[in-house]
């Protein structure tokens, strides 16, 4: 029972990673705070490796803590069932995106961009390595970004 209540405490403080609602306020936030923004393109309910990457690096607390410092995050999730159907301005937005960003339709794909948009660091498919390559990898690319400015 103690150990119990011991896991519940620590889940229930384990950083959680924020997404933006949609990428006007993700890009904003980031030309307001000067932050990297990560661009992830998922299909939340069909693509495997897009799913897995969300709950095996999204979803660890080593990414949220690197998310909290580093980065503001935005998913543009492609869905294909009916009840995960978005919302029709974020399809819009995010067809956008895709059209600027990922005109092959590869899934997952993961960007880094700097405040003002251009691209910084690309993965294509699940990262090799886990959640510590990414995050290290992420890392590198925005403190090299940051040293230019």
């Amino acid at each position: 029972m103690k150990v119990m209540l011991i896991s519940c405490i620590t889940l229930l403080f384990m950083s959680v990673t924020h997404w933006e609602p949609d990428f006007t306020t993700a890009a904003k936030k980031a030309r307001d705070n000067n932050k990297v923004l990560l661009l992830n393109f998922s299909g939340s309910d069909w693509c495997i490796p897009c799913i897995r990457m969300h709950k095996e690096i999204f979803g660890t607390a080593q990414f949220g803590d690197l998310s909290d410092s580093l980065l503001i995050l935005y998913n543009a999730d492609f869905p294909r069932k009916k009840k995960n159907e978005l919302p029709s301005l974020l399809r819009q937005q995010n067809d956008s995106l895709a059209a600027t960003y990922n005109p092959e339709g590869k899934f997952p794909l993961t960007l880094l961009l700097s405040p003002d948009g251009k691209v910084l660091g690309r993965w294509e498919g699940y990262p090799e390595g886990g959640a510590a390559a990414f995050s290290s990898s992420i890392k590198k690319i925005a403190h090299a970004y940051y040293h230019q400015q």
